[in-house]
């Protein structure tokens, strides 16, 4: 029986009744996926890309953790539709100087609510020469409740050295130095970003520029960053201006990029040095170093008692050797003696205020002149009386408005809080933790005018992306993560006083971690989506 008749009927129906559905609906479906469905959509706002250009407008679309789209999208839909009301939107900020590790860890902490008020979507711990040696370790403790901002890890140079050598006043032996090369390179394979130093602290001020040198080989081998606080500071030891040259010299030697990290002229025997400082960094950049800084925009310092008045010699062989030389009558009166000359390079008494004190709380929020008077002792007398019993955090009011502002007026300068996260009411912290990065738009860009807003965008965005290598941050563009933050310019502000510096910052709209609300409204979400990134 010939079918072909039947058949071609068949064929007929199909192309004249089948095929134009079939033919629509593919039309459909290609309309439909050429207007992408979006996780968010935010509109009207000025963005603000990190770069340090001026802001634009556009619309950005987030799809998962990432930036889909930038540009008119208005035929794009999208489950949530944020309206920035001609806001400014930037990439989230990153703090590259950043104590706030320990605070992570505890679980009413790890939300990170003062960071993500202040716009901060991701803080690079472990400085000044302190880290765990076990970073694997860090991490699984930084996500064990969940983080609400991203974490980058340094290994610190202070914690090698005292695992290897103690609290030891002496230069490294070849095998000391080979072992702590060994740790340096764990670390870097376990996702460092590079290595803190801080050669103004013990142990680390036990070490020489060639111990440095050695150790950052190994980092520079891995692609990592050599930041550090200095050796000096001011003109207790090598002074201000040759201890950024070490820093300078590392770099050269080591073939790394390097920061001197929270710069400053601090206390009266320096200030103004920072035209010479800048000249420094400047004649370096110029021979091709990649040198840069980092900054908090305060003309206070925070640090420990002991750090700021005892001599590195007193130091050595840890606290117990400290008690001992406190109760030596031979020893004393040299100790007392520069312990006096480090009091005025900090300005005197009553330019240090205490934050903590485990001994007594009472004095916390006081400074070391009133104290001292209230016990009618020396504040010399006052202060080992005080490092006899615990250890002590000061506030020490050591800087001028005018190296503040020529340090921060720098292209390689980024803006960082070097803040603890305490918990809510213990001490009284530097308001750095709680105000650094609304501050300085709030007040030195729209009441002081010192750098314009793009440029501290950029200095709190991109440019720390870019010393640290960090992929795909800082900066607003397709394909980049989605941590963006939107503030109204005009509300943005810091609260935290000296005094009271438990109060969050205003003007914080919106912030985005890995392209997850944390801040809706002004008000935190917690949703954790921070992440720990590894190198």
């Amino acid at each position: 029986m010939n079918n072909r008749p039947f058949l071609n009927k068949k064929i007929d129906h199909f192309f004249q009744n089948c095929l134009p559905a079939i033919c629509l609906l593919i039309f459909l479906g290609s309309s439909l996926y050429s207007h992408a469905q979006y996780d968010y959509l935010i509109k009207n706002a000025r963005i603000l890309d990190g770069t340090g250009n001026p802001w634009y407008k556009a619309t950005i679309a987030i799809k998962n953790d990432r930036i889909a789209a930038i540009g008119d999208l208005t035929a794009a839909t999208a489950t949530q539709i944020i309206d920035a009301a001609d806001n400014y939107i930037s990439p989230g900020f990153i703090d590259p100087h950043s104590h706030a590790a320990s605070g992570l860890i505890a679980e009413d902490r790890s939300p990170a609510h003062p960071l993500l008020a202040q716009g901060v979507t991701t803080v690079i711990i472990n400085p000044d020469g302190r880290s765990p040696m076990d970073l694997p370790q860090q991490k699984k403790d930084l996500l064990e409740f969940g983080l609400g901002i991203n974490a980058i890890p340094l290994m610190g140079h202070g914690s090698v050295r005292q695992a290897v050598l103690g609290m030891e006043d002496r230069l490294a032996t070849f095998a000391e130095m080979e072992e702590m090369k060994a740790l340096v390179r764990r670390g870097m394979q376990a996702g460092a970003y590079g290595i803190s130093t801080g050669p103004f602290y013990s142990p680390g001020s036990f070490s020489n520029t060639a111990e440095l040198v050695e150790l950052s080989k190994v980092v520079a081998e891995y692609g990592g960053v050599y930041t550090s606080h200095i050796r000096d500071e001011s003109n207790y030891t090598v002074g201000l201006v040759a201890a950024v040259d070490e820093v300078i010299e590392i770099a050269r030697q080591a073939k790394l990029p390097a920061v001197v990290t929270h710069i400053k002229a601090l206390g009266p025997p320096v200030w103004g040095y920072s035209e010479a400082v800048i000249q420094r960094i400047e004649r370096a950049r110029t021979a091709g170093l990649e040198i840069y800084a980092d900054q908090y925009p305060y003309i206070a310092s925070a640090t420990g008692l002991g750090a700021a008045l005892l001599p590195r010699w007193a130091q050595g062989g840890g606290r117990d050797s400290l008690l001992a030389r406190f109760n030596n009558s031979n020893i004393l009166p040299k100790l007392k003696q520069d312990m006096q000359k480090n009091l005025a390079r900090r300005g005197g008494a009553a330019r240090i205020q205490f934050r903590y004190f485990s001994a007594d709380s009472s004095v916390e929020g006081k400074n070391l002149q009133e104290m001292a008077d209230k016990w009618n002792l020396t504040p010399i007398d006052a202060a080992i009386d005080m490092l006899k019993k615990s250890n002590v955090g000061i506030v020490s009011f050591n800087m001028q408005e005018s190296d503040v502002h020529n340090f921060m007026q720098q292209p390689w300068t980024m803006t960082c809080s070097d803040g603890s996260f305490p918990k809510w009411g213990a001490g009284v912290p530097h308001p750095r933790a709680f105000g650094t990065f609304p501050r300085k738009i709030h007040h030195y860009v729209i009441e002081k005018g010192i750098v314009d807003l793009s440029a501290a965008i950029r200095s709190m965005t991109s440019l720390p992306a870019q010393v640290f290598k960090i992929k795909d941050r800082g900066i607003i563009r397709i394909g980049a993560i989605a941590d963006l933050v939107i503030f109204d310019l005009a509300k943005i502000k810091d609260k935290a006083t000296f005094t009271e510096p438990y109060q969050l910052a205003e003007g914080i709209q919106f912030v985005f971690v890995n392209g997850k609300v944390a801040i809706l409204k002004g008000k935190p979400t917690n949703i954790l989506s921070g992440q720990v990134l590894l190198k």
